[in-house]
Formats: structure tokens, C-alpha cells, sequence
């Protein structure tokens, strides 16, 4: 193992697994390790398409099975627009620590700040930072029925009655993760989707990625499919942009992670807009949430990964512990996120400190655990 400083927002020492040369230089041994994963996935959940990337020491790998739209046999590709669902959170997180590094915002703010109609409601004893770890007093997973105009989700917000401290506990909310998008945007005095667009998709050379895929993507958009598999794509949602709406491919979301890989080479502001995510602030079980990112120590067994991913991290309420101070990685970690709509299926994981990450996408929503299950023996076998 050999070690070395990796920059971060405090410099730190870290080891390097060793990769086998064999990985690096024969594509084929790669092809092997995620085909032996994504293939028996495929037939199980009878997933008509999905491109995986891999990123192994720098080098890009694509491996794409199947079709984008079962009525037009339309084969995908590594530039496959995709639903991301949820994976979407890791971009309304950057978005929000380039506000932070850029002096637009604090994490250590709270929404009264903002939306004058929160300032000393209930919810306004949160910070920003605990909307974006879902630690502000258990909002639920989804907005109830009722809220779909911008002055219902105002009322909601103002009405809302927390039932535990902030920082108490965690409850994954896609209401907190969009408050704290639309926050955002407030604050950088702009659009959520344009600044998006601006701050992270142009500069990254993310070029099939968007909120609102354009006409001129639309052929590369990929259908998504039920259980009947009936082709269906998200509706629109309350603030669906920044908990879920993002569209992407695999060769996109592969130079995503290999940015967070690597940060280094980026413009200091990038570096520290992808480093802040990184960090740790609560840890609920073995899992650390981060912004947008979970994270663990690595390497980790499979078991304890799944129940990071389980249904009871996603749908319950779970006692959280505040990091004081906060987590940077001193040792190897392992991130990941996954996403779901009602017709597409996603998993993103990496390590940097062994130089590897793999991105799932599929046109079908099948379980969490069977795609963490393909991710950590993917990414396991290029770090063995």
C-alpha cells in the first residue's frame, strides 16, 4: 500500500490501494469483472438497458448492454441520457458549497435569512447545513399531496411543526434537500436550473446533463420502464429539480466522479466546491452524511453497505450524531449515492484514495440492494 498527501481542506496523509497493472492496461479484465456483475443483473430484473462507466487509475471505461427504447430498439451508449433521480442531490449539494466558498451563503445560516415568511418559525431554528443532511427536525420523504403551487410550499415550510431537535436525528427528505437548493438559488440571486447549468455542468464538460433535457437531446433520451415495463419519464414535481430531476449519461457522471477523484487539477473554487462535499457532519450508524455524498470507511463489508442503503436509512427516522468537527477523510473512504423515478434506477460509488468509481445507470427502477450489491463487488475486485 502506498501512501501519499492527498489535497484537501486540510491536508492530509493517505494510503493508496495498490491496482493490479493488469486492470489498468487490458480492458478486457475490467469488461470481465463488470460484466459478470451488470449481466446477471440485467436478466434478473429484466432492465431493457444500462451503461456503466468505470474509472479505474484515470482511465474511462464503458460498458453499455441493451436498449434506450424498447419500441425503438434504440442501443444504448455511454451518452444515454438517463434519470438520475436522487444522484441529483450531489449536484444541488456542490451548488451549495460553491455558494458557501464564494461568500454567497453560510452553511451555518438558517432560511429565515432568506424567506422572510420562515424567519422565527419553527423550522427557522435549523441551519442551512442541517436541511442539507436532512437533519432539520424530520421532514418527510416526499411533500404530502396537497403543496404544488409555490405559495403551498411557502405555507408548508411556515407550518411546518419539527418533532426533534436539529442535528437530533436524520430523516432523508427530498422537502429538506429542496429548501436548501431553492436557498441556494435565492442566494446566488438566479434561477436553480441556469445556475446549475453555469456553475457545474459547463465548467465540468458535463454535456448531457440537464434539469430540462433540450430538444435537440431528446433522441438521446433514454425511456424509463414500470414493473409492465409500459414506457414512462418523471413528472414534474415541487421542487423536483433539486432533489431529483437531473438527467445525465454515464460518461458525464464518470467525469463527475473522476473529478472528485482528482480535484487537484481543478480551479481552486471547483476544488473547493467538490472537497466540501466531502466532508463528513453526521454519522448514523456506519454511514457518514455528507453533503449529497454517504460515506464509509473502506474497504467495507457488503452487509454493512447495504444497510446504509437500506429501506430503514431511506424511509425512517434514525438517531444521528453530530461530527465535532466535521469529517475530511484522513483514511480511504468509500462514497456513494443511489437514485430512483418511477422508471430509472442509479448507483454512483468511489474511492479516491484508490484511484477507482463506478457509475450504474438503468432504464428500470429495480431494488437498492442488487445495485450496491454490483457496485461494492465491482469496485472490491478492482481494489483486490
Amino acid at each position: 500500500m502506498k501512501c501519499t498527501t492527498r489535497l484537501t481542506l486540510t491536508a492530509a496523509t493517505t494510503c493508496l490501494f495498490p491496482i493490479a497493472t493488469v486492470l489498468a492496461a487490458d480492458p478486457a479484465a475490467v469488461a470481465d469483472i463488470v460484466d459478470r456483475q451488470i449481466k446477471p443483473l440485467m436478466e434478473e430484473y429484466d432492465i431493457p438497458g444500462m451503461a456503466v462507466a468505470v474509472t479505474v487509475d484515470g482511465e474511462e471505461y464503458f460498458f453499455n448492454h441493451g436498449v434506450a427504447s424498447l419500441d425503438a430498439q434504440t442501443p444504448v451508449t455511454e451518452d444515454t441520457v438517463f434519470e438520475i433521480g436522487s444522484v441529483s442531490k450531489i449536484f444541488t449539494s456542490m451548488l451549495g458549497t460553491h455558494a458557501d466558498t464564494v461568500g454567497k451563503l453560510s452553511l451555518n445560516d438558517h432560511p429565515g435569512e432568506y424567506l422572510p415568511e420562515l424567519d422565527g418559525s419553527p423550522l427557522d431554528r435549523a441551519t442551512l447545513l442541517n436541511f442539507a443532511t436532512y437533519t432539520a427536525g424530520n421532514l418527510p420523504l416526499q411533500f404530502p399531496d396537497t403543496v404544488g403551487s409555490d405559495a403551498e410550499v411557502s405555507s408548508y415550510y411556515a407550518q411546518f411543526e419539527p418533532d426533534t431537535a436539529p442535528g437530533a436525528h436524520r430523516r432523508y427528505s427530498n422537502p429538506s434537500i429542496g429548501l436548501f437548493g431553492h436557498i441556494t438559488a435565492l442566494a446566488m440571486e438566479g434561477e436553480f436550473a441556469d445556475l446549475i447549468q453555469e456553475t457545474l455542468f459547463d465548467p465540468l464538460g458535463l454535456e448531457s446533463s440537464f434539469i430540462e433535457v433540450p430538444e435537440e437531446a431528446m433522441e438521446r433520451y433514454a425511456w424509463g420502464y414500470n414493473s409492465e415495463n409500459e414506457p414512462i419519464r418523471v413528472n414534474p414535481g415541487v421542487l423536483d429539480g433539486e432533489a431529483y430531476g437531473v438527467k445525465s449519461s454515464a460518461a458525464d457522471l464518470i467525469r463527475l466522479v473522476q473529478a472528485h477523484i482528482q480535484p487537484e487539477g481543478l480551479d481552486e473554487t471547483m476544488r473547493r466546491t467538490i472537497e466540501g462535499t466531502q466532508i463528513g457532519y453526521f454519522k448514523i450508524g456506519e454511514m457518514v452524511q455528507g453533503l449529497g455524498w454517504e460515506q464509509y470507511p473502506y474497504p467495507i463489508a457488503l452487509d454493512r453497505l447495504l444497510a446504509g442503503n437500506s429501506a430503514t436509512m431511506a424511509m425512517e427516522v434514525n438517531a444521528a450524531t453530530e461530527l465535532t468537527p466535521p469529517l475530511v477523510p484522513s483514511e480511504p473512504r468509500l462514497f456513494n449515492k443511489t437514485g430512483s423515478t418511477g422508471g430509472f434506477g442509479a448507483y454512483v460509488a468511489f474511492v479516491p484514495e484508490a484511484n477507482v468509481g463506478v457509475v450504474m445507470l438503468a432504464n428500470k427502477n429495480y431494488p437498492n440492494p442488487a445495485r450496491v450489491t454490483a457496485g461494492h463487488a465491482i469496485l472490491a475486485e478492482l481494489t483486490d
